[in-house]
C-alpha cells in the first residue's frame, strides 16, 4: 500500500470542480443574505432567527477548523495514542458551554461577550480590555489557518502559496462583508455536513479492510509499529504540560469570541442550550472519526510517506483518502478541507469586525451615540480591513511553524477571556477593577510564557534552551486572571456593580429584557 505516487501537490480538476461548486452555492447564499443583512441585529445576529438545530451544525462548522481535520489526524498518524489529547481536550470544554455559558451568555448579551462582562460593571474600560483579548485570540487564530490555507492549497491545487492566501482572503471578505451572520452560518452548516460525510466516507472505506472492526485496525498498527503507538507519551511526555494543554484546549473552547458570538442567533436561552447539545454530539462523533483516521493513515499509507509530504503530518487525511478512494475521492476530501479553512476564516473575520464596530466604536468611541447603520458600515469596514490584515499576515508568515498560534489563540482565550466572563455571571461583588485586571494578567501572562516557552524561544527563535520550560502557560495564566479578578474585586471593590447584580441575575435565569 504504501508503494504509490500520490497526485498531491500537481493540480487536481476534480478538487478544483468540488471547490468551485462549493464557492458558487454558498456565494448565491450571500447573495441572498444580503437582502436580509440591512439592520445591526440582521448582520450580527441573523435576526436572532437561526433555530436550535441549525445552530448546533453551524456551531459544529465554525468549531471543526482545518486544525482538527488535518491536524489531529495527523498527529494521530505520526503519534498514536496521544493524540487523543487534542480531541478530548477540544470536545470536553463543550458541557462547559452547555451549563455555565449558553444561557447567561443569550439573556446577557447583545451581539459579543464583552456585553456580558460590562453589563452591570463600567463600559469603556471593560469593553477596551475585553476588545484587546478578543481581538488577539481572533488575529491568532487567523493567522493559523490562513497559513494553513496557503499551504494546503500549494499541495492540493498546485497554486503558489500567495495567490492561495488571496483566494481565501477575498472569498471569506465577500462573505462576511455582503452576508453577515446569516450567510456565515449557512455557510457553516454546508460546510459542517461536507466535512461530517466526507470524514465518515473515509472510515467507513478504512474500516472495510478490516472487517469493520477497529481493533482489527488498532492491532494492525501495533504490529506495523510497535505497542507504543497505542500508549501515552508519544507526543507530550512532561504531565504538567499535558495538563496545561487540557486546561488551554478545555477552558479555551468557552472563551472563544466567534463561538460565542454564535449564542446571539438564536431567539431564547432554550434555543441556545440545544444548539450546545446538537454541536456536541456532532462534534465527539467528529473526533471519534479523525482518531480512526489517523491509524488508518498509519497502517495503510504509512508514517514515512505523510511525513515525507509534512512533517507535521498535515496531509494525513488527503493521503488516506487516495489510497482508499482514488484521485476522485482525493479531489473531493481537498475540496471539503478548503471548504473548512474558508468558513471558520469567515467566522473569525465576523468575530473580529462585530468587537471592533460594537465594543469599541459604538460603545467606546461613540459612548452609545452611534446608529445602527453607523455600526454597521463601521463593521463592513473593519471586515475589510480585518481581511486585508489576514491576507498580508498569512503572506508575512509564510513557512513558520504556526501550531503555538492555534496554542496561543487557545491559551488567551483560557485566560483572558473565559475567567472574566464566568466571575462576572457567577460572582456579585466582581468589580469593574477586578475584570480589568483578570483579562490583562491572563492575556499579557499567555502570551509572555508561550513566547519564552519551547515553542518560540527555541522551535522559532532558534535559542538553545527555553526560559519557560512547558509549552502550554494555562496552567500559570488561567489561575493568575481568576487571582488578579478576586484581588482586583477586593481592594477595589465597585458598589453600584454589586447592587445590578439582582437585576442581571433575574435576566440571567429568566430572559426578562432578554433581547
Amino acid at each position: 500500500m504504501n508503494e504509490f505516487t500520490s497526485s498531491i501537490g500537481q493540480p487536481n480538476a476534480v478538487s478544483i470542480g468540488f471547490f468551485l461548486v462549493f464557492v458558487l452555492a454558498t456565494l448565491v447564499i450571500t447573495y441572498y443574505a444580503a437582502k436580509r443583512s440591512k439592520t445591526a441585529s440582521q448582520f450580527y445576529a441573523a435576526g436572532r432567527s437561526v433555530t436550535g438545530l441549525q445552530n448546533g451544525i453551524a456551531l459544529a462548522g465554525d468549531y471543526m477548523s482545518a486544525a482538527s481535520f488535518l491536524g489531529i489526524a495527523g498527529l494521530v498518524s505520526l503519534k498514536g495514542y496521544d493524540g487523543l489529547i487534542y480531541s478530548i481536550g477540544f470536545l470536553v470544554g463543550w458541557p462547559i458551554i452547555m451549563f455555565l455559558i449558553a444561557e447567561p451568555l443569550r439573556n446577557l448579551g447583545k451581539y459579543t461577550f464583552a456585553d456580558v462582562v460590562a453589563y452591570r460593571l463600567k463600559q469603556k474600560p471593560i469593553r477596551i480590555a475585553a476588545s484587546c483579548g478578543s481581538l488577539m485570540t481572533v488575529a491568532f487564530y487567523l493567522i493559523a489557518q490562513m497559513v494553513g490555507s496557503g499551504s494546503l492549497v500549494k499541495l492540493m491545487f498546485g497554486l503558489p502559496y500567495e495567490a492561495a492566501v488571496v483566494v481565501v482572503g477575498v472569498i471569506m471578505i465577500a462573505y462576511v462583508l455582503f452576508g453577515g451572520m446569516l450567510a456565515t452560518t449557512w455557510v457553516q452548516i454546508i460546510k459542517a455536513v461536507l466535512l461530517l460525510g466526507g470524514a465518515s466516507i473515509v472510515v467507513f472505506m478504512v474500516l472495510a479492510q478490516f472487517d469493520y472492526n477497529p481493533v482489527n485496525l488498532f492491532d494492525a498498527a501495533v504490529l506495523k509499529y510497535g505497542a507504543k503507538v497505542l500508549e501515552p507519551g508519544g507526543l507530550v511526555s512532561n504531565p504538567w504540560d499535558a495538563l496545561s494543554l487540557g486546561i488551554a484546549l478545555m477552558f479555551g473552547t468557552a472563551g472563544l469570541p466567534h463561538i460565542l458570538m454564535r449564542f446571539y442567533t438564536v431567539p431564547d436561552a432554550k434555543a441556545a442550550r440545544k444548539s450546545v447539545l446538537y454541536a456536541t454530539g456532532l462534534i465527539s462523533y467528529f473526533y471519534i472519526l479523525t482518531f480512526i483516521i489517523g491509524f488508518g493513515a498509519m497502517v495503510l499509507v504509512g508514517q514515512d510517506v505523510i511525513a515525507g509530504f509534512d512533517k507535521g503530518g498535515n496531509m494525513a487525511a488527503p493521503l488516506l483518502a487516495e489510497v482508499t478512494g482514488g484521485i476522485m475521492f482525493l479531489g473531493f476530501i481537498a475540496a471539503v478541507a478548503f471548504a473548512t479553512i474558508l468558513a471558520v476564516v469567515a467566522g473569525l473575520t465576523l468575530a473580529g469586525a462585530t468587537t471592533f464596530s460594537h465594543d469599541l466604536y459604538a460603545n467606546v468611541f461613540r459612548t452609545g451615540r452611534s446608529t445602527e447603520e453607523n455600526e454597521v458600515k463601521m463593521a463592513k469596514r473593519a471586515t475589510v480591513a480585518l481581511g486585508i490584515l489576514a491576507i498580508g499576515l498569512g503572506i508575512a508568515f509564510k513557512g513558520q511553524n504556526v501550531a503555538f498560534m492555534v496554542g496561543l489563540a487557545f491559551a488567551i482565550a483560557a485566560s483572558a477571556n473565559f475567567p472574566a466572563l464566568l466571575l462576572s455571571i457567577m460572582w456579585k461583588r466582581f468589580s469593574t477593577v477586578g475584570a480589568t485586571a483578570s483579562i490583562a494578567v491572563g492575556a499579557v501572562l499567555a502570551v509572555g510564557l508561550i513566547i519564552i516557552s519551547p515553542t518560540v524561544w527555541v522551535d522559532v527563535l532558534g535559542n538553545a534552551q527555553a526560559i519557560f520550560p512547558w509549552k502550554n502557560p494555562a496552567l500559570i495564566s488561567l489561575p493568575a486572571a481568576f487571582a488578579a479578578g478576586w484581588l482586583g474585586s477586593v481592594l477595589v471593590p465597585d458598589e453600584g456593580a454589586e447592587a445590578r447584580y439582582e437585576n442581571q441575575r433575574v435576566r440571567n435565569y429568566l430572559g426578562v429584557g432578554a433581547e
